[in-house]
C-alpha cells in the first residue's frame, strides 16, 4: 500500500460512531485550496443523487465544489470523467438499488479506464457497505462520508492525478462545515441545514451512526443565507434537520431555540417558509405559538408518528406517547385551526400485534391526518431493532399495510375537498409530469394544484380557484382578476 493510499484510507466504525463524547462542536470556515482549482478544466461529471432532502441539500453542495474546480455537469454516463452517486441507507432495498447502480456503471470503466467513480454519503458511513464495495467493487475509485464532503477538492485530486483509490469515511460526531460553495437545484425554491446529525437513537434507525451527532449551525449564518436567497428571488426556503426542534440544544453561549429562529426568520422578506422534520417529543407550545403568527410561517407541518401504540413507541425509543402526541395534535388546532398535518408510519414493527395496530389506526382517525408515508418495517443492520424478535408474517404485514393507507387516503382526499370553492396561493413549480400544457404547484397547505396557465407564471406565487379535489392533488383556475 503506497502512502499516498495509507493517507487517504479510512474505514468508519459503528462502534464509534454511536459515541457521543462532547457537547462542544468545531466549525471550520474552508475554502478551495488555489491550486486545485483548475483541476476539472476540460472535463465533465455527473452526480446521481439518492434519499431524503438533507442528501439533496448535500448533492448541492458537492456540485458547488465540483465545478468550482473547474468540471462541468452533463447526463450522458457515457462522456462523464467523474460519476458520484450521493447514497441513502435509510431501507435496505435503498442500498441494494446502489449496488445494482454500479453493476451498470461498471461498463463504463471498461471503455474508459480513467473514469472516476465515487460512492458518498450515508451509505459509506456503514462498515459493511464499506467492506463490501472494497471487495466486490474493486472498480469504484472514491468512497467517503457524510461528515467530509469539503474535502472532495482533495479526494478528486488524489483520485485523478495519483490514480490512487481513495476511501475516507469520518466516524466522529461531526462539525459545521460553513462558507462551502452550493450549486441549488431549484430557482425559486431552496433548503437551506439548520442543524446536522440526530442523537435521539430511534431502535430502527441508522441516521445517528451516518449523520453524526446533534449540532447546530449559528443563527447569524442561517439567517444570512435565508435573506441571500430572498434578495435573490427565491420564493421558499425548506429548514432541514434530522430533528429541527432539537435546534439550539447544543449551544453553550446562548438559549436559542427554534421557535427562536423562527420567530427571527418571520421578520425577513423571504414569502414562504417551511421546515422539517419534526420530533414529536420536542414540539413545543412556543414553536407552536410562533408558527401561530402566519406571516411566512407555512400552516403545514409534518410530524412523525411511527405508531399510535405505546408499548410500540417505548421499543423503537421514541420517548413520547399516544396520548402527548394526541395533546400536540390537539395544541396545534388550537393556536392553528387550519392547518394540514402528515405524518410517518411504520407498520410490522417486530412485537406489533393486531391491537396495538388498532392503536396506531385510532390516533389516526383522531389527528386527521391530511397525508402520509408508510412503510413496512425493514430491518437495518446494526441497529438494535434488527436484533427483535419478530413473528408477524409479511402477509400480516401488507395487509395491515393496505387497512392503514385506506384510512390514509381518506384523510388525504377530506383535507383537499376543504379548499374546494376556495381561492388559494400557489408557487407554480412547473409544468406537469402528465401534461406540459398544464401547470403545477403548491399551496401554503402544502397542496398539489394543477391549472391551466402561461408558463412566464412559473416561479411565482400566484391566486388559484380550486374547483375540484381529488386524492392526490386540487384541480383549479388561475385567477387573474386577484
Amino acid at each position: 500500500m503506497s502512502e499516498l493510499y495509507e493517507k487517504y484510507f479510512k474505514k468508519p466504525s459503528i462502534k464509534d460512531a454511536r459515541k457521543r463524547k462532547t457537547r462542544t462542536t468545531e466549525t471550520i470556515h474552508v475554502k478551495t485550496p488555489l491550486n486545485l482549482k483548475a483541476i476539472g478544466h476540460d472535463k465533465k461529471y455527473k452526480l446521481m443523487t439518492y434519499g431524503c432532502q438533507g442528501n439533496e441539500a448535500d448533492s448541492e453542495t458537492m456540485r458547488g465544489i465540483i465545478e468550482r474546480l473547474g468540471f462541468t455537469e452533463t447526463d450522458a454516463e457515457t462522456s462523464a470523467d467523474i460519476i458520484i452517486l450521493n447514497t441513502c441507507a435509510i431501507r435496505e432495498n435503498a442500498e441494494n438499488r446502489i449496488f445494482g447502480e454500479l453493476g451498470r456503471l461498471k461498463q463504463y470503466k471498461r471503455t474508459n479506464p480513467d473514469l472516476i467513480l465515487g460512492v458518498a454519503g450515508c451509505m459509506p458511513q456503514e462498515e459493511k457497505v464499506v467492506d463490501k464495495l472494497l471487495k466486490s467493487y474493486p472498480y469504484v475509485d472514491l468512497i467517503f462520508g457524510t461528515h467530509n464532503i469539503h474535502k472532495l477538492p482533495e479526494y478528486l485530486e488524489t483520485a485523478l492525478y495519483g490514480k490512487e483509490r481513495v476511501v475516507e469515511v469520518f466516524s466522529d460526531e461531526g462539525q459545521i462545515v460553513e462558507n462551502l460553495p452550493r450549486i441549488r437545484d431549484h430557482l425559486h425554491k431552496a433548503y437551506v441545514n439548520i442543524m446536522y446529525g440526530c442523537d435521539e437513537f430511534c431502535t430502527y434507525c441508522i441516521v445517528p451512526y451516518t449523520r453524526g451527532k446533534e449540532r447546530s449551525r449559528d443563527p447569524k449564518h442561517i439567517i444570512d443565507e435565508v435573506n441571500t436567497l430572498a434578495e435573490a428571488g427565491y420564493q421558499e426556503v425548506t429548514l432541514l434537520g434530522q430533528n429541527v426542534n432539537s435546534y439550539g440544544r447544543d449551544f453553550t453561549d446562548k438559549a436559542y431555540r427554534f421557535a427562536d429562529l423562527l420567530e427571527d426568520l418571520n421578520k425577513t422578506s423571504l414569502p414562504r417558509l417551511r421546515f422539517t422534520t419534526s420530533h414529536p417529543k420536542d414540539f413545543d407550545e412556543a414553536t407552536v405559538k410562533v408558527l401561530a403568527k402566519g406571516g411566512n410561517l407555512m400552516p403545514h407541518i409534518h410530524l412523525p408518528v411511527q405508531s399510535g401504540s405505546d408499548s410500540v413507541l417505548k421499543k423503537m425509543n421514541r420517548k413520547y406517547t399516544k396520548a402527548s402526541y394526541l395533546e400536540l395534535v390537539k395544541t396545534i388546532y388550537k393556536y392553528i385551526p387550519e392547518a394540514s398535518i402528515t405524518t410517518d408510519i411504520i407498520v410490522g414493527f417486530p412485537g406489533e400485534t393486531e391491537a396495538d395496530f388498532e392503536q396506531t389506526l385510532d390516533l389516526v382517525r383522531q389527528s386527521r391526518f391530511e397525508g402520509a408515508f408508510t412503510f413496512v418495517f425493514s430491518a437495518r443492520e446494526g441497529t438494535p431493532a434488527a436484533k427483535y424478535a419478530d413473528h408477524t408474517d409479511i402477509k400480516t404485514k401488507k395487509a395491515r399495510l393496505q387497512t392503514l393507507n385506506q384510512i390514509i387516503n381518506d384523510g388525504y382526499l377530506l383535507g383537499n375537498q376543504r379548499f374546494e370553492g376556495k381561492v388559494v396561493n400557489v408557487l407554480v413549480d412547473g409544468v406537469s409530469k402528465n401534461n406540459p400544457e398544464i401547470l403545477a404547484g403548491y399551496t401554503e397547505h402544502n397542496k398539489l394544484v394543477n391549472f391551466k396557465g402561461d408558463k412566464t407564471l412559473i416561479g411565482k406565487i400566484v391566486p388559484v380557484q380550486i374547483d375540484e379535489a381529488k386524492t392526490w392533488f386540487l384541480k383549479g383556475t388561475y385567477h387573474e382578476s386577484r
